[in-house]
């Protein structure tokens, strides 16, 4: 079921989730939802709480990608970094801040505990656009978005896009929730 992706102005964004203590038929609905919603909207990656769930789950899917056509989607479920190494700066989007992109420095290799869409714990170590999706949507689990880590200067070009985001004129071609705001969606 493809569920609506809540956006920039929602509360649901800025709150830390919580975390999981098992998986259960909801939760591997949900993970299934997750992955279609995700692909409907063009998306690598999608965390819960941009579906409405403040719970520590996120997906991703990078085999759209070139050079990541072989990587398996995965599911995390309540990840904490280990260690970071090395740092890079690269363009990102949001499917939760449609229209916005801007450029964000990331550590370029993390060391991730985790636990799988059978709730093994597992250890990783992840680089390139892995670990940046990977850290895109850890932050969706902490409450922070994308822009929150744009330079000052940087985010000051986007402030205008930001603002008609909060103030509901969102244009996309999947479906969003945004919470008392009018919405225009363009769905294919």
């Amino acid at each position: 079921m493809i569920l609506p992706i809540n956006i920039y102005s929602d509360d649901i964004l800025r709150l830390k989730a919580k975390p999981l203590k098992g998986v259960d038929s909801g939760i591997e609905e949900l993970v299934v939802s997750m992955f279609e919603s995700m692909h409907n909207a063009s998306g690598i990656g999608l965390a819960a709480p941009q579906v409405g769930r403040s719970i520590r789950l996120l997906v991703l899917d990078l085999s759209c990608l070139k050079n990541y056509e072989h990587e398996k989607p995965m599911v995390v479920i309540n990840p904490h970094i280990l260690s970071v190494r090395g740092y890079n700066e690269m363009e990102e989007g949001c499917l939760s801040v449609p229209g916005v992109q801007g450029d964000v420095v990331r550590p370029a290799v993390i060391t991730l505990k985790y636990r799988d869409e059978h709730f093994k714990e597992r250890i990783g170590e992840f680089s390139g656009m892995v670990a940046r999706a990977l850290q895109h949507e850890i932050d969706h689990l902490d409450g922070t978005l994308f822009v929150d880590r744009m330079e000052k200067r940087d985010r000051k070009k986007i402030q205008k896009e930001l603002e008609s985001l909060a103030s509901g004129l969102v244009d996309t071609k999947y479906p969003v929730v945004a919470r008392e705001l009018v919405t225009i969606s363009k769905h294919s």
